[in-house]
């Protein structure tokens, strides 16, 4: 038995259900630059050492 013709159309066959990474823009609300994630790290690490050296 043909299996294949019985029952409805399955659609969004082959779509992906994501996203590739890199697709999305930082504008639009996607991931930092890595020179920007680097600043937020150091400015970070800055932080916990005033706090601990006071």
């Amino acid at each position: 038995m043909d299996y294949s013709k019985s029952g409805n159309a399955k659609f969004g066959k082959g779509i992906p259900r994501h996203l590739e990474k890199g697709t999305q823009s930082t504008q639009s609300g996607g991931r930092d630059t890595k020179e920007a994630l680097l600043a937020r790290m150091k400015a970070a690490a800055l932080a916990k050492a005033d706090k601990k050296a006071d």
